[in-house]
C-alpha cells in the first residue's frame, strides 16, 4: 500500500521526485509506508512530464524533491508535480524541500539584485502547495516568503548529538565560519552543555561567487577541538579557510559540521586536504561515491522529516520535535 490511513477519510500519500530517491525511500520506511508510483519523465527537448499512478482526490500529499545539480531541473520537476497533485483534487500538499533553493538569495546586496528565494515560495504557492517544510534554511527570514505554514526543520540535534558521542563535551570551541552564523553556533553551544564560542572574521567580494577569505579567529580556541558549524558547503573554499585560521591559531583539533553537503567541484578535494579531523554532514542532499572521501560522515535526516510528515498529517507539534525550541 502507498497510503497511510489516518481516519477512514483521512489518508497520507508521499510522492518522490528524481532528484534523490535513496532519502525519500528512508523516509517512506520511517513512516511505515510506501512511496506512491509516479510516472517522470523527460521529452526530448528538455520538457518533464510527471503523473501520479493513482487517484490523490481529497488526500494529504507530501512532495519529496532534493535539489542539488542541475537545481532547476528538480525544481521545475516538484512544481510539475505539485500542480500535477492539485489539479487532481488533492486535499491539501506539503512541498518537502529538504535543501530549500536558491536560499542565499534572501535579500538584496547591491541594486538591482533579485530576491529569488521569494520567488521559489511563490512559485510553490502559484503551483498549488499549502505548506512548505525544509531543513536548517540559510536565514529563518525565508519562513515569511511563503503565505502559509512554513515548518523548519533543525539538524542541529543530529549533527551535536553525533559529535558528543565521538568528542564528548570537554576541552570544545564551537566556531561560526562568520558573524552572521553565531546565533546559529550559540544553539550548537547550548545543545554541546555550554560550551564556549569562537568566530572567524573573513571577508567577501560581492561581485565574485562563491570566494569569501578567512582571516582571523575571534575567541579561545587554543589547545581546543573545534567545532566548525555551517548550514551548508558549496566549493568548500570557505570552510576549509577557516579550517586554516583555526590550526594556525593553536585550535588542537577541527571538526567540520554542516546540513546541506552542495559539493560542487572542488569542494571533496578541498575538504579531504583542509587537515580537519572529521567532516560531518546530513543526506538532505544526495552524496555520490564520487563526492566521498575517507574522512566524511554523512548522517540520515530521514527519521526527522519522518516524524514532522506524521506531526503535520495527525494535526499535531512539529515545534515539539525541538523541545519547543523551534
Amino acid at each position: 500500500m502507498s497510503e497511510l490511513s489516518h481516519t477512514v477519510d483521512k489518508k497520507l500519500v508521499l510522492t518522490s521526485g528524481r532528484a534523490h530517491p535513496e532519502l525519500a525511500q528512508e523516509i517512506a520506511e520511517a513512516l511505515g509506508t510506501e512511496l506512491a508510483p509516479v510516472s517522470a519523465y523527460d521529452f526530448a527537448n528538455g520538457e518533464i512530464y510527471v503523473r501520479s499512478g493513482e487517484s490523490v482526490r481529497g488526500k494529504d500529499c507530501f512532495v519529496i524533491q532534493s535539489h542539488p545539480a542541475p537545481l532547476n531541473n528538480w525544481l521545475m520537476e516538484q512544481l510539475i508535480t505539485v500542480d500535477s497533485l492539485k489539479r487532481a483534487s488533492a486535499r491539501r500538499i506539503t512541498v518537502v524541500s529538504p535543501f530549500y533553493p536558491y536560499a542565499r538569495q534572501d535579500k538584496k546586496g547591491r541594486g538591482r539584485e533579485p530576491i529569488t528565494a521569494r520567488l521559489v515560495a511563490d512559485l510553490y504557492k502559484t503551483a498549488g502547495a499549502d505548506r512548505i517544510m525544509s531543513v536548517d534554511l540559510h536565514t529563518a527570514q525565508i519562513q515569511g516568503f511563503f503565505d502559509g505554514p512554513v515548518d523548519h526543520l533543525m539538524a542541529i540535534p543530529l549533527l551535536a548529538d553525533y559529535i558528543r558521542t565521538r568528542v564528548g563535551s570537554d576541552n570544545i570551541t564551537v566556531v561560526s565560519p562568520d558573524t552572521g552564523r553565531v546565533r546559529v553556533a550559540e544553539q550548537w553551544a547550548d545543545r554541546l552543555g555550554g560550551v564556549p564560542l569562537a568566530f572567524v572574521h573573513k571577508s567577501r567580494d560581492l561581485t565574485v561567487p562563491n570566494k569569501a577569505e578567512s582571516k582571523t579567529v575571534v575567541g579561545e580556541i587554543e589547545g581546543r577541538t573545534c567545532v566548525l558549524i555551517d548550514d551548508m558547503i558549496d566549493t568548500g573554499g570557505t570552510i576549509a579557510g577557516a579550517v586554516r585560521v583555526l590550526k594556525e591559531a593553536g585550535a588542537k583539533d577541527v571538526i567540520i559540521a554542516a546540513t546541506h553537503a552542495v559539493f560542487s567541484d572542488p569542494a571533496s578535494q578541498r575538504l579531504a586536504e583542509c587537515g580537519a579531523r572529521e567532516v560531518v554532514v546530513t543526506n538532505t542532499l544526495p552524496v555520490p561515491p564520487s563526492k566521498r572521501f575517507a574522512n566524511l560522515t554523512v548522517l540520515s535526516i530521514a527519521p526527522l522529516i519522518a516524524r514532522a510528515i506524521k506531526e503535520v498529517f495527525e494535526d499535531g507539534s512539529v515545534t515539539s520535535l525541538f523541545d519547543g525550541r523551534a
